[in-house]
This record gives structure tokens, sequence and C-alpha cells, in this order.
């Protein structure tokens, strides 16, 4: 039975990030035959520009990107809300994985968005904007297996998120169904 790759990229470069956090308990509700692990890098990815998008000159930080993309069998967002919307390296990583257009590293992979803001709205317009970003780009986002958390600041301050059952019932049911699309994906 062949592992399931499932690669998570994290929207906030911090590194005492909740988001992060949720990003790392989730990969701890890994099933048996599923791998999830935390990309690093999109901080050192330039924003895309076709200038720079040229055949064996790509720069190396985005082609990592893409090869990592390319190598998994599914995609895990996981996004604070800057300013009512995802952190622009966030879309910048979708943007360089969807490229070229139309057979990008994102074409046709299921993907799944969890959204964690500390307002009561729960970063639902960051989440609403990647579920977009991904679906222009070409990726199948699995709907289903969106989860969104409200109150982070309250809610996790003195509590990692593994540490939390509600939370890891929820996360794990996300990696669950996510892991599951790709089993769709593959019998297609």
């Amino acid at each position: 039975m062949s592992q399931t790759r499932i690669l998570v990229l994290v929207g906030s470069l911090r590194a005492a990030s909740i988001n992060r956090r949720l990003a790392e308990a989730a990969v701890k509700t890994a099933p048996e035959g599923v791998e999830l692990s935390l990309y690093e890098g999109l901080g050192d990815i330039p924003f895309y520009n076709e200038d720079i998008d040229v055949a064996g000159e790509v720069p190396a930080a985005a082609q990592a990107l893409r090869d990592a993309v390319a190598a998994s069998d599914a995609v895990l967002l996981v996004t604070p809300e800057y300013n009512g919307t995802l952190p622009a390296m966030l879309k910048n990583g979708i943007d360089w994985a969807s490229r070229p257009y139309g057979a990008g590293a994102l074409k046709g992979l299921p993907a799944a968005v969890i959204s964690a803001s500390i307002s009561p709205n729960a970063a639902k317009w960051s989440h609403d904007d990647a579920v977009k970003a991904l679906g222009v780009a070409g990726a199948e986002v699995v709907k289903d297996a969106s989860l969104h958390f409200g109150t982070i600041g309250q809610r996790f301050v003195e509590t990692h998120p593994a540490d939390d059952a509600e939370a890891i019932t929820q996360l794990a049911a996300t990696v669950r169904q996510l892991a599951e699309a790709t089993k769709v994906r593959a019998n297609a």
C-alpha cells in the first residue's frame, strides 16, 4: 500500500503562529498510510513574475515549491486572515504552483483549507479567497474538508492545538477527508 502524501502550506511566517501550531497538530493526526509534511520556504519565494518564470531560469525557491507540490497527492492550506484576505506569500505560492497555466503542479490536485483568526469570523474571508485561488489554479477543492477556527487568541493562548481534544478531532476529520479525496482521484 502506497503512502498518501499531503503537503501543508502555512500562511504565517511567524514561528509562534497559532496557524503554524494548528498545522503541526494536523500533522500529528495523520492516519496510517498518510504522511503530512509542513512546507518550509514560502517566505523565500520571489513574487510571481512571468519575466522570471522562464524554463531553466525559475528561481530555486519557486521550483522547490513546484516540485514539492508535484510530488504530493494533496495540499492542505492553513491560513490566517490579513486585512480581510489571505497572506500575500500564501497567494504567491498558489500562483507559482499554478504555472504553467493549465498544467501547473496544482492541476487536479485535491486541496483543503483550514482558516483561523483571532476574530469570531474565523478567517472565513481568507478561507474563501484561498478556495477561489486554488480553484482557478486548477486544484480540486474538497469543500467538506473545510475547517474554521475563530477567537484563537483566547482559545489557544495557553493550550497548544495538539492538546485541545475538539481541535484534534476536527483536524483529524479534515485530514481524513482530504486523504479520501486522493483515493477517489486515483480511482477515477
